[in-house]
């Protein structure tokens, strides 16, 4: 039966707002869900705005858009985490313990994935940080979802080895075909960005066959095998030498960090040839903070 219906998710305390379009025809379940990382907003507006768009008349199977799934981040105007117990929910599955992000987590492995045939993941580069359009591959799935990578309009894919996230949890440890997209950055909505999530997840719904997408002209993806994620060493000032979508060689100074009074503390360098995703864009650093990431073939 065609119908739409707009609902509350998540486990009991938590409602997380989303919306179940049921095509007309049979076919496959697509799960999207975007802002488990508050401040990521671009996912957020596309989902919002494709779910009022959509016509299950013609739809084969079942889209679930979840357009904000870290909801009291997004109310409290957090960076990534989930306030209440600091956790992430890129980091944090299988959800063990009794924290709200546990919770959440449960909730996705025992009532989201059983429904789902594929899962799409949309984040953008934090508040801290500029990105350059990127996905993540879940290593387990490749063959099942290099036919996906043909059809969004990103240019760079890495292979992803994180079993703890949503999207890795998913595929590599349940089986189930899920990709992680990288729109935007920086705290910011522009319209391009939330353009260009909408015509990605149509892409995705028409190569599931749940819908007839148009035919458009996308990038030629280029993947890599490895990504390296630096991270701070010490609480400082951080000066990025790097930008985004731009070429490291092996070597080369990322940046460095210095204390308040202007003495160099660390100089960071590039362990690989590769391409620069995204860094941190916030002059303070603590000990741990991810400074950049870039991707290499080896």
């Amino acid at each position: 039966m065609a119908e739409e219906k707009r609902m509350l998710f998540g486990p009991e305390g938590y409602p997380i707002p989303g919306m179940v379009i049921s095509g007309k025809y049979p076919g496959k379940t697509l799960l999207v869900t975007a802002q488990i990382h508050s401040g990521e907003y671009p996912g957020t507006a596309a989902l919002i705005r494709l779910g009022r768009q959509l016509d299950p008349m013609v739809m084969h199977g079942t889209v679930i858009l979840l357009p904000c799934v870290n909801m009291s981040g997004f109310v409290q105007e957090t960076d990534a985490y989930i306030p209440e117990d600091h956790g992430n929910l890129n980091r944090d599955y299988p959800g063990e313990g009794n924290g709200t992000t546990a919770a959440i987590a449960r909730y996705f492995i025992e009532e989201l994935f059983p429904k789902a045939d594929f899962v799409l993941d949309l984040h953008s580069g934090g508040i801290p940080e500029a990105l350059t359009p990127c996905m993540f591959v879940p290593y387990r799935m490749e063959e099942e979802l290099m036919h996906i990578l043909e059809v969004v309009d990103i240019p760079y894919a890495v292979r992803s080895y994180n079993e703890h996230g949503e999207a890795g949890y998913a595929a590599n440890i349940l089986g189930i075909p899920s990709l992680l997209l990288e729109r935007g950055y920086g705290g910011l909505c522009e319209q391009d960005w939330i353009n260009a999530y909408m015509q990605d997840v149509l892409a995705v719904m028409g190569a599931l066959g749940i819908v007839d997408a148009p035919v458009r002209d996308v990038c030629t993806t280029a993947y890599f095998t490895k990504a390296w994620y630096p991270e701070s060493e010490e609480e400082g000032l951080w000066y990025p030498c790097i930008r985004e979508n731009t070429c490291v060689r092996k070597g080369d100074i990322l940046g460095h960090t210095e204390d308040m009074e202007g003495n160099i503390l660390h100089t960071y360098t590039a362990e690989c040839d590769g391409i620069v995703l995204y860094y941190r864009t916030f002059l303070h650093v603590s000990k741990g903070t991810p400074l950049a990431a870039y991707a290499c073939t080896s």
